[in-house]
């Protein structure tokens, strides 16, 4: 089980006795997060962390996980794609499911607390129908700079009745919307599966146990499948190295619980890409195992992020915390986390030669990784975990119950 103290060398003192006074302050205080599934994909991971040190500070703390049919997940990640950009039309019906869903959750969920964080569309409506004057706080993880018409008129109505709207960044502010908007970038936990140091002879065992080779540059992509990790330009990017450099492609992917869009996405990319998988040069590792996904991101020799869209982008914040070297695309929260040609590369999505060309640049400049690598983990460690994150949370409860 974590504890705070477990923190002591990796962040400074000072940091740990600021989270132990404002917890001491907001003692009698209770929380709830709720979000779409337990396991699979950045916010389920941060919850996992995040609530285990809550509690150990001494905040009652607890964690709900909506309960939703596959046409309800359907439904819901069809307005996360619309969110994010895409032109949807939504019938009645699944309006209804949407609502009604979150209804029925509410009518055996225990959610009387004191201060409620709703992650991100799936149970945004919840705020409707739980009788609870309690602190309401909507969290959203994903990319809203340009919303489709309909996809937004479905979910405005809810994030209106909320308190507070929490960001992850400025570009995602909705000035239009008169609700209080905090931003707070997510974080990582230094001391999970994920991202603790690992030996050498872990790092073998797994690459052997899962017949990765290590013969020539692995070139890696962890992300879920999903349109907005445009994996077949990945694809295109790998061809395009090699026309210079010989070299591997590694998807290490999963498949959250609420995405069955992951399921069809997967089942494509593997006929696009069978004659290469067929003659060992594309991998498909699926990542379930956090140590497995440490690994790769250890070994690869490049990391590379072509979302097209992307919220914050946790798996950038995982491979710049083990001093890989990460080319991404300069969409959403990523650009908050890379300085170009300092602690990493930005790229636009759609430029393939140019990607391309970043990748060969740091398979051939040994020195220029290293001092990226070196430079991209200080940055994590100056803004990006899991002790961070907690302070903005015992800040945020502290400003929720605070009436005006």
């Amino acid at each position: 089980m974590k504890h705070l103290d477990d923190y002591r060398g990796i962040v400074g003192d000072e940091i740990l006795e600021q989270i132990r006074k404002k917890a001491a302050d907001l003692s009698d205080i209770t929380v709830a997060h709720v979000n779409a599934t337990a396991f699979g994909g950045g916010v389920a991971e941060i919850l996992d962390n995040l609530v285990l040190l809550m509690n150990d500070i001494g905040l009652r703390t607890d964690w709900r996980v909506l309960h939703g049919t596959p046409d309800f997940f359907e439904v819901t990640k069809k307005l996360h794609n619309g969110i994010q950009g895409m032109d949807l039309s939504f019938t009645d019906e699944e309006i209804s499911l949407y609502a009604f869903t979150s209804e029925k959750f509410s009518r055996f969920a225990d959610l009387q607390h004191d201060c409620l964080f709703i992650h991100d569309p799936q149970p945004l409506p919840l705020v409707r129908f739980v009788d609870n004057s309690a602190s309401w706080i909507w969290r959203c993880h994903i990319d809203i700079t340009h919303p489709d018409e309909e996809s937004w008129s479905i979910v405005e109505p809810f994030i209106l009745q909320y308190g507070k709207m929490v960001i992850s960044g400025e570009q995602y502010r909705r000035p239009e919307l008169p609700v209080d908007q905090r931003i707070v970038f997510p974080s990582i936990d230094p001391l999970s599966s994920k991202n603790r140091e690992l030996s050498a002879k872990t790092v073998e065992a797994y690459l052997a146990k899962e017949r990765i080779p290590t013969d020539k540059p692995i070139v890696a992509q962890v992300s879920r499948f999903d349109p907005w990790k445009d994996p077949e330009g990945v694809l295109q990017v790998f061809l395009e190295v090699r026309k210079q450099l010989d070299c591997r492609l590694l998807f290490c992917y999963n498949l959250a619980s609420d995405d069955p869009e992951g399921v069809r996405i997967y089942n494509r990319m593997l006929e696009t890409a069978r004659p290469y998988l067929e003659k060992g040069e594309v991998i498909f590792v699926r990542g379930d195992d956090p140590v497995l996904v440490n690994v790769i991101q250890r070994s690869a020799s490049v990391i590379l992020q072509k979302s097209t869209r992307e919220g914050f982008g946790m798996v950038v914040t995982e491979a710049l915390w083990k001093g890989t070297p990460v080319v991404a695309s300069r969409v959403g929260g990523i650009p908050n986390q890379i300085e170009d040609g300092v602690n990493g590369f930005l790229v636009e999505p759609t430029d393939i030669p140019g990607c391309a060309e970043r990748v060969v640049q740091l398979l051939e400049d040994k020195d220029l990784s290293r001092e990226m690598g070196s430079r991209a983990r200080q940055t994590v460690n100056d803004k990006f975990l899991i002790t961070r994150h907690l302070l903005d949370h015992l800040d945020l409860i502290a400003a929720s119950q605070t009436k005006s």
